[in-house]
């Protein structure tokens, strides 16, 4: 068996050596990897989830890293865009924006951990050229069934120059949800840097971390995700990479996200004034002061012990208590809440998930008609973003005397 995860000793923007650590959160197994029945004997060791802060340049990060090979290339990858709700939708309205934003028309656009070609669809349908890069061979074999061409590698400098000589330079790279999943964002940046035109432009979106720590987002951290961006040391990052960043807005998905646009160093466009507003937000915040990540940790702890004096009202009675959403972010809400013990079923929609078991805790995975049939008192809403849509989908619980408890970003139930 491969290696599952090594430790990285320096800052993979800045590369500077001191790490502070900012956030000690429960270890867990790799997040993605739930199991059939068939795999229940698979070996699957609790793995550190620690956020530590650079010193020198404020980012966020995890320093201990699960093997990619073990997420995206030795078993079927689950996680699919088409899953989350909405997200299609945000990403053909991103597109509609960014190119009417930057007055773009035509040309090539890739992009990085394409999934299942969602924004390469429609970038494609504007009119752009599309290439996918994508490493997981399942997501990358339905995108190119679709008709959305996608290379099943990890983008990397040297894929980058090949690119360039087969197809020319691209008008827009784009990584949506992945850049935060790179531990080599140098190579990755200077591949970046190769394939854009002299007037291209590089977009990600990706989870914010000043919402992360505002809102309490504790699902948004796991092993896939590496970083924990800022706008403050992207953009010294991107200044020493040879590329500039010239706009920053916030955006919605994932409880909170950025997006990010840059150019190669020195290139047409001005350097807009959300850069220098979001860094100054985020120091007003106290982002990068570990004071800030001592509160974190206290109102963790707050919400750990509302949510056991709540079950422990629910158990009390007799009843059992369910959970719903078998996302990667469950695992984390699950071992950092200690819910191993309370839990008897995990509900998803997603039938690829039904009939799994949860990683680690082997907790059941089945369909949300379970809840009718097995009838728990309390459901706890792991995919709480969801709610409403989780609620006028299941009445039938409701009616049956069910209810649906919150465990973020405050505990209660939902009603």
């Amino acid at each position: 068996m491969r290696n599952r995860a090594t430790r990285r000793e320096t800052c993979r923007l800045c590369g500077h050596a001191l790490l502070d650590e900012a956030l000690r959160l429960v270890p867990t197994p790799e997040g993605n990897e739930f199991l059939l029945p068939s795999q229940l004997d698979r070996e699957q060791p609790a793995i550190p989830l620690t956020i530590m802060l650079c010193a020198r340049c404020g980012h966020a990060q995890l320093q201990d890293i699960v093997n990619p090979e073990s997420i995206y290339k030795d078993r079927t990858y689950i996680y699919a865009t088409s899953v989350s709700l909405g997200l299609t939708e945000h990403f053909d309205a991103y597109a509609a924006e960014f190119l009417e934003r930057h007055q773009i028309s035509g040309g090539l656009a890739v992009e990085l951990g394409s999934n299942e070609g969602a924004t390469l669809a429609a970038f494609r349908k504007r009119g752009m050229a599309v290439l996918g890069v994508d490493p997981a061979p399942d997501l990358a074999r339905r995108a190119n069934a679709a008709g959305l061409e996608t290379l099943p590698t990890y983008f990397t400098a040297d894929l980058a120059r090949k690119i360039r000589q087969e197809r020319g330079p691209a008008r827009i790279v784009i990584a949506n949800n992945v850049f935060a999943n790179i531990d080599d964002l140098v190579d990755v940046a200077a591949g970046i840097r190769e394939l854009l035109a002299l007037d291209g432009l590089f977009v990600f979106e990706s989870s914010y971390f000043l919402d992360v720590v505002e809102q309490v987002l504790l699902d948004t951290i796991f092993h896939e995700h590496l970083s924990y961006f800022s706008v403050k040391p992207l953009e010294a990052f991107f200044r020493t990479q040879g590329l500039e960043l010239i706009h920053v807005q916030r955006t919605a998905p994932k409880g909170g996200s950025i997006r990010g646009t840059v150019q190669r160093a020195g290139g047409l466009r001005p350097v807009d004034a959300s850069v220098a507003a979001i860094i100054d937000l985020e120091t007003d915040a106290g982002l990068f002061q570990l004071a800030t990540y001592r509160d974190l940790e206290a109102r963790l702890d707050a919400l750990k012990a509302d949510l056991d004096q709540l079950l422990d009202t629910v158990t009390a009675g007799g009843g059992t208590v369910a959970a719903y959403g078998a996302a990667v972010g469950l695992v984390t809400l699950i071992y950092h809440f200690g819910l191993g013990s309370r839990i008897s079923f995990i509900v998803d929609d997603y039938p690829d998930k039904q009939g799994t078991f949860s990683p680690g805790l082997r907790i059941p995975v089945l369909a949300p008609t379970a809840l009718l049939e097995r009838k728990p008192a309390a459901v706890v809403l792991l995919a709480w973003r969801y709610q409403q849509a989780i609620l006028q989908k299941n009445p039938a619980y409701v009616a049956q005397g069910g209810r649906f408890i919150l465990p973020l970003p405050r505990v209660g139930y939902l009603t």
